[in-house]
């Protein structure tokens, strides 16, 4: 029994004991009175119907994974954000080095300089004091090229003065970028584990029996949805072959399946939606976006009547879920929360379309589908797992998205 009924039942035998409370303002019960009317009971709330509760449940699911990839996206920032920051700071160490060297440099000439107006002529009064035309030529020569090397490194060190100022000024601002957007990484942190709370809470107060019949209903809304997508004529009437990139993410994909989902994680050990379509196309030799979002507004659109394997199959109406086509109707993908990565039915999910990362890529002439486990379409995507909720250290690899 859940600790809820349990309270509820102590709360309930608590006041069976005690009696009701009196209402403000009514007259309080006589005990030489037993005939008096008790209050009436207030009417329990009528339970909600399993298709509230299931709406209520994706709709949840459905923010969790909205603020995952939001996460995600300032993740690819921060890092980009990180190496512009240290990439600045290398070029301005040189150039403040190089600036060092020119004020050293520029020292060294105006001690010679000085020196030189105190004992020595200079060379303008060795040209003017030479004995002959041609000595008087060479003076000035060598005057005309000491002056134009003073003047050399006065340039290069105002010169070298301007880039280390400005590149000073760019490693501030990369440097507060990242700042920034590690802030904004810590409150996206904190929205992700407000969502999975919420849903972690939902399905701690139902009962088993609700479970099963959210379950069911779900199982049953999937199939009804990959009915009526097949009878449609959308998808492809028979499945093609990949692309030798294709093939290699198909390969990937297929061998992560019954890892666990963890928000925000690329593997190896477990992966979100969009960190299993990335990698496995990582490991195809192609570098795609790391979001759902990104990937459904950066690579190229394709029909869903012209999926070949290997496409990726985008969900719902701001691309958050994203599934790895492996033909015949199918996905794979990482669900969700307390989910595997598995085999589903193309339209498990609402469809918004599909992209394809190797457009020039030419379809193999024959290729071997990867082997599929037993039972990777087993399982629904109902349960949430407490233990993969996020914590609040910093995020490893394998806990940084939703969905």
């Amino acid at each position: 029994m859940s600790q809820r009924p349990l309270r509820a039942a102590c709360i309930a035998a608590a006041l069976l004991v005690a009696g009701p409370a009196p209402q403000a303002g009514a007259e309080p019960a006589n005990p030489a009175n037993p005939a008096a009317p008790a209050a009436p009971a207030a009417p329990a709330p009528a339970p909600e119907s399993v298709g509230v509760l299931l709406t209520r449940l994706q709709g949840l699911y459905q923010k969790a994974e909205e603020a995952t990839e939001a996460y995600n996206a300032t993740e690819v920032a921060l890092k980009a954000g990180q190496d512009e920051e240290r990439l600045r700071s290398l070029e301005l160490g040189k150039a403040r080095s190089a600036l060092d060297a020119e004020k050293a440099l520029a020292g060294r000439l105006a001690r010679e300089q000085y020196q030189n107006t105190r004992g020595a002529l200079s060379p303008y009064a060795r040209m003017l004091l030479a004995k002959d035309p041609q000595s008087a030529l060479d003076e000035r020569r060598l005057a005309a090229r000491e002056g134009a090397r003073r003047a050399g490194v006065l340039d290069r060190l105002k010169q070298n003065k301007n880039e280390a100022d400005t590149l000073a000024a760019r490693a501030r601002k990369a440097l507060e970028t990242q700042q920034s957007l590690a802030a904004r990484q810590k409150k996206q942190k904190d929205e992700v584990g407000a969502q999975l709370k919420e849903v972690e809470r939902m399905l701690a107060s139902l009962t088993p029996e609700q479970l099963a019949q959210l379950g069911a209903r779900e199982a049953q809304n999937t199939a009804e949805a990959q009915r009526e997508l097949v009878d449609s004529g959308r998808l492809p009437t028979r499945t093609g072959t990949p692309t030798a990139a294709g093939g290699a993410a198909l390969s990937y994909a297929a061998a992560q399946i019954g890892k666990p989902y963890v928000w925000g994680a690329e593997g190896p050990a477990s992966f979100d939606c969009s960190g299993l379509t990335s990698q496995a196309w990582a490991h195809a030799g192609r570098t795609i976006p790391r979001t759902s979002q990104e990937q459904w507004a950066q690579l190229p659109k394709v029909p869903l009547d012209r999926l070949r394997p290997g496409d990726l199959v985008l969900y719902f109406p701001k691309a958050t879920h994203v599934g790895l086509y492996i033909g015949g109707g199918k996905v794979i993908q990482a669900p969700r929360p307390g989910a595997r990565v598995k085999v589903s039915p193309i339209a498990a999910n609402p469809l918004l379309g599909a992209v394809r990362p190797d457009p020039d890529g030419t379809p193999l002439a024959e290729f071997t589908p990867p082997r599929i486990p037993e039972g990777a379409a087993a399982g629904d995507d109902a349960g949430y797992s407490s233990e993969e909720a996020p914590s609040e250290a910093a995020p490893t690899e394998d806990a940084t998205s939703a969905r």
